[in-house]
């Protein structure tokens, strides 16, 4: 003999089942030592980068290209791979805070764009061991500020989220060098 259940009471008790497992699991993460987050706070970083494409040590090195490239505009399809230094302020010489690890990529065949992907990676001070994820599109040329979503963190920056406006502070036409200037407003636990 089998049971029939009607419809509508199938779907409440999946309903109900679905509440009561997530109930569960919220409870459980609360209790989580890693999960344990705290308040929330709200954080403003200075920083400036120091993008070197010349000499002998350059941070930025490129790793790809199409055949097109070379007679883009834009450079459109050079991919670059980045190590470049942090500072407190836009002379390489003041004091360090951490490094810009990650990968950029000319995504834009109309103006000079790039899709950016990187970590800010805190090896001194404060936040050090910790990281801020960012990725978003930068227009170099821009006047003013560019904005870039802050996606994610570690460490300190646990479940961070928030903006970097970027600034070009200084720009070398012969050899490619640049300081940027970048705000970060994180919010985080």
């Amino acid at each position: 003999m089998a049971l029939t259940i009607p419809k509508s009471l199938s779907m409440t008790m999946l309903i109900s089942i679905f509440c009561i497992i997530t109930s569960l699991t919220r409870i459980n993460a609360r209790k989580h030592p890693d999960f344990n987050l705290g308040d929330e706070k709200k954080t403003h970083l200075r920083l400036y980068f120091h993008h070197v494409g010349s000499g002998p040590d350059p941070t930025a090195v490129q790793i790809a290209s199409a055949q097109s490239s070379a007679n883009s505009p834009t450079k459109f399809g050079i991919v670059l791979m980045i190590d470049e230094p942090l500072t407190v302020g836009p002379d390489i010489r003041s004091m360090p805070v951490g490094r810009a690890e990650g990968i950029y990529g000319s995504a834009s065949k109309d103006e000079v764009a790039l899709v950016m992907a990187f970590n800010i990676v805190f090896d001194q001070g404060t936040y050090n061991g910790s990281t801020l994820a960012l990725l978003g599109r930068n227009c170099i040329y821009s006047t003013g500020a560019r904005e870039m979503p802050v996606v994610g963190g570690t460490g300190k920056f646990r479940f961070a989220r928030g903006y970097d406006l970027l600034k070009t502070y200084s720009f070398n036409t012969t050899s490619g060098d640049a300081v940027v200037e970048h705000n970060v407003f994180i919010v985080h636990y």
